[in-house]
């Protein structure tokens, strides 16, 4: 059965790029970004893995640690990291996992049978702090992932996270976020002083109040 958004994340030990990891404990108390890629030495997973290594400095804004996995070994990902350094321009700074007896991506179901018996698909899991399973996403192997939208889940996830808000379509950061149905709107002006407009009464806008 595939993981599903509020189940946790399950634990896991194994070999990466940058030694041994283990999943619970390499997250600490950061948020996570674990995505699987069909193979090494794949042009679509090579031009992901140097964007993520290029939006380092935005994860760690956002307090996000970043892991990649697939079925090939350390000494494959080696290499690997190699060709994407140099024809990515960066240096990649996050870990790759090997899972070369697919049993991480057994845990997350990351191998889909229509797919490919062996390959990982492209799966992306965003982990919360809690451990639980906040966001997933599977694109086909031909499809390279969009970070920014990854980048903006996280936003909203972390801004949720903290505010009775919910975050409206194509929302981004600085934008009016949408005051949820359970604040009787009595209630708004103590809980949000930024003000409100009131499109229905089912639909409250505010400023972003975080910021």
């Amino acid at each position: 059965m595939s993981l599903r958004l509020g189940d946790i994340a399950p634990d896991f030990r194994a070999e990466s790029s940058e030694g041994e990891i283990r999943f619970h404990e390499y997250l600490g108390d950061s948020w996570g970004v674990l995505f699987s890629h069909p193979a090494d030495f794949t042009p679509v997973c090579t031009t992901e893995l140097g964007r993520t290594a290029k939006l380092k400095g935005e994860f760690e804004k956002r307090n996000v640690k970043a892991l990649a996995l697939s079925v090939d070994d350390v000494d494959s990902h080696k290499r690997w990291i190699n060709d994407i350094n140099e024809t990515q321009q960066t240096e990649v700074n996050f870990p790759i996992i090997a899972d070369k007896n697919r049993e991480v991506a057994g845990l997350y179901d990351m191998i889909h049978p229509n797919a490919s018996e062996t390959f990982t698909v492209r799966s992306l899991f965003v982990i919360g702090p809690d451990k639980k399973v906040k966001l997933s996403i599977t694109y086909p192997a031909s499809t390279g992932r969009n970070f920014d939208e990854v980048l903006r889940v996280i936003d909203s996830l972390q801004l949720t996270a903290d505010y009775s808000v919910a975050t409206p379509a194509d929302w981004k950061q600085g934008e009016d976020v949408v005051v949820v149905p359970s604040i009787p709107t009595a209630d708004i002006p103590g809980r949000f002083p930024k003000g409100y407009t009131e499109v229905k009464p089912y639909l409250r806008l505010t400023p972003q109040p975080n910021l």
